[in-house]
């Protein structure tokens, strides 16, 4: 018989759909019309084992025993999902032909191979798996997908990079917590003092905004508004342009900061003769967004409806597994293949029924439009997140289920709007010697932009950078015109702002323009950023139950506890750069350009220094600082032996820690 291993009981439900029926359904899996099985993991099924199944002594967190680097590794069964394990274990003995039906993805590639190995499947067996790409549990989907069947093995160098990144963060950030935890003690600070390849570095970010914040001095400086006229009494601004004369005076930013200087320009302009210089009118072109990524759309949605990052992952999952409304959530791509385009009526009309307050939005889409949003050299394992053909009855929704929803039937249906087309005007205009400049935006097609409210949507106006344009007269080059009077506009400097779930989010996906290094912001901008799709809405959560980030309205603040762990930590693992370099080797793994030891064993060195250095490490910016909601460490939990030399007296259970430390 085949068998079909999903990763989810809704995707192994989704195949069984589309298989001969009629359907037995049995306890973990269900039985088709022909003979095929379809089982499903519960997610990880298997996890890395825990320190102490390597070496007893490991239950004891001490230095001497740092860094703890298996020699053989080891999975072991999830407790809650053991049974699972045991079905899958007979139907794969059971099976002639096995089919790999993970999520199409990095994490789903290894989850599913891994399950395979555990359970000792032969090699000859192995080589035989197929895989199947499954992004839209919609029938037609994946039946299309069931036909496109292709060898696993073909994704062999995927499952190994993902297995790479898996064990070197399970590395680093296990040794790493362990050891900072430790000397955190030693200064009276009894929490859980966890480090991680990507929380930390994201944990660095918000500190560092915090700081400078703090110490953030705000400082005047100025701008000078000419009032001109043209010869038939029309009027319009333009705003002076400090020369290079001028730059003794001004900070990095070009803003003048000195207030004699513009005061001058001021009286020097009053009354007097202006001429154009030069005219630039260009019509442009602004394209329709593109359909969201996971990250993209937890930014609107936190933007919008104030969601967090894992509020809006829980609500898209509901979409996808519950009510299949919506493609494969945890995508970090945003563009669709060619082939989708057939169903493109289809979904409008999905959208119709599902969305009341786009009705009319789809009523007057033009559906032959063909936005590039539809790129088949852009699409990877898995496209864009978009509404599936599916009716449903929106009152079935919660009302977070129906915002997230139209956000994402919006993003998809303004590809069948024309682009948004203006002319953009910019005159340089000459008083007194001096140069000013004025610039307009005409509107001459609204196109796309007909489906965002703007005066009620400021969340979509502030993305699309709009602001109240200054509406110039006819200008030509040469004209004349006259400055009436000039005007000074004394400014405040203000601080960056605090970061919200949205722009922490923004900031993880664009972390690149946060790095000095042009080699590493490269990097950085060819990869996801900081995190995947999958866990950057986790790795912020964490970083709160930990009690290193706290919420005060919408702003994200660093707490004590967090703002003294990065004080204490190396730079390099508190910036993004080591992300950078893990990412472009695993790359490299992926496409069979480098090996799997290549990584681990650089990594494995890297350890061993900075575990030294961790104990070189005075960590006095902790001292005195309370854990805040994270777990608390008693001190049985480091196995201190008994005065009276009885055997050491351990914590039955210490605090568990992070299986993969991100």
């Amino acid at each position: 018989m085949k068998l079909y291993v999903a990763e989810k009981p809704s995707l192994g439900r989704a195949i069984a759909e589309v298989l001969p029926g009629p359907l037995q359904r049995r306890d973990g899996f269900i039985v088709a019309a022909n003979g095929d099985h379809i089982s499903w993991c519960i997610g990880h099924l298997l996890e890395q084992a825990e320190p102490h199944l390597y070496n007893a002594e490991y239950k004891s967190w001490r230095m001497q025993h740092l860094p703890i680097v298996p020699e053989q590794w080891k999975l072991t069964p999830k407790k809650q999902t053991k049974q699972q394990l045991s079905v899958l274990r007979k139907l794969v003995a059971d099976a002639k032909v096995l089919v790999h039906a993970g999520d199409p993805d990095r994490e789903g590639q290894l989850l599913v191979d891994q399950l395979f190995a555990y359970l000792k499947v032969s090699k000859t067996r192995r080589v035989a798996i197929e895989r199947v790409l499954i992004n839209d549990m919609n029938p037609a989907a994946v039946q299309r997908a069931l036909q496109d069947a292709r060898r696993n093995t073909e994704f062999a160098a995927l499952s190994s990079s993902a297995l790479a990144r898996a064990r070197a963060d399970w590395l680093y950030g296990l040794n790493m917590t362990r050891a900072y935890t430790i000397q955190g003690r030693k200064v009276g600070y009894d929490g859980v003092l966890s480090v991680g390849r990507v929380q930390t570095p994201v944990l660095g970010l918000v500190v560092r905004r915090c700081e400078e914040i703090d110490h953030f001095v705000s400082k005047p400086f100025y701008e000078v508004i000419a009032h001109l006229q043209t010869e038939k009494g029309e009027l319009f601004t333009a705003i002076w342009q400090p020369s290079e004369a001028c730059e003794p005076y001004m900070d990095d930013n070009g803003r003048v900061l000195v207030k004699g200087l513009a005061e001058n320009v001021v009286k020097r302009i009053a009354d007097k003769p202006a001429t154009v210089t030069r005219l630039d009118k260009k019509n442009k072109k602004q394209r329709q967004p593109l359909p969201y990524s996971l990250s993209a759309l937890q930014i609107d949605a936190s933007r919008r409806y104030n969601l967090s990052a894992q509020d809006t992952l829980s609500v898209c999952q509901s979409l996808y597994e519950k009510y299949k409304l919506i493609t494969y959530p945890r995508s970090d791509c945003r563009y669709l293949p060619r082939e989708q385009y057939k169903q493109a009526g289809a979904v409008l009309d999905a959208i119709k029924t599902n969305e009341s307050t786009l009705q009319g939005g789809v009523e007057g889409a033009d559906r032959s439009i063909k936005s590039a949003a539809w790129d088949d050299k852009k699409v990877g394992a898995h496209h864009a997140i978009i509404p599936t053909l599916r009716k449903l009855n929106s009152n079935s929704l919660s009302t977070r289920e129906q915002q997230v929803y139209g956000l994402v039937a919006r993003q998809y249906l303004v590809q069948f709007y024309p682009q948004h087309e203006y002319i953009d005007t910019r005159a340089e205009i000459e008083i007194e010697k001096g140069l000013f400049v004025a610039s307009s935006k005409q509107v001459t097609v609204v196109g796309w932009k007909t489906l965002y409210e703007v005066a009620k949507d400021k969340a979509d106006k502030a993305d699309k950078g709009e602001t109240a344009a200054n509406k110039l007269p006819a200008l030509k080059k040469g004209q004349s015109l006259h400055c009436n009077k000039g005007e000074l506009v004394e400014k405040n400097t203000t601080p960056p702002p605090y970061f919200t779930d949205a722009t922490l989010l923004a900031a993880m996906t664009g972390i690149a323009r946060y790095v000095k290094d042009a080699d590493i912001r490269k990097i950085l901008k060819e990869t996801d950023g900081l995190g995947t799709e999958a866990t950057r809405a986790g790795i912020i959560e964490l970083l709160f139950r930990r009690g290193f980030l706290e919420r005060k309205g919408k702003q994200i603040h660093a707490t004590a506890a967090g703002t003294g762990l990065i004080k204490a930590l190396p730079d390099q693992a508190t910036l993004p750069d080591m992300t950078a370099q893990w990412e472009s080797v695993l790359e490299k793994i992926s496409q069979r350009e480098t090996a799997f030891g290549d990584f681990m064993q650089p990594l494995e060195v890297q350890l061993r220094t900075l575990i030294t250095q961790s104990e070189a490490t005075g960590l006095s910016s902790l001292k005195g600082v309370k854990a805040v909601r994270g777990k608390v460490f008693k001190k049985k939990a480091f196995s201190k032996k008994k005065r009276s030399g009885k055997k050491k007296v351990t914590k039955k259970k210490v605090t568990k820690q992070k299986k993969n430390q991100r």
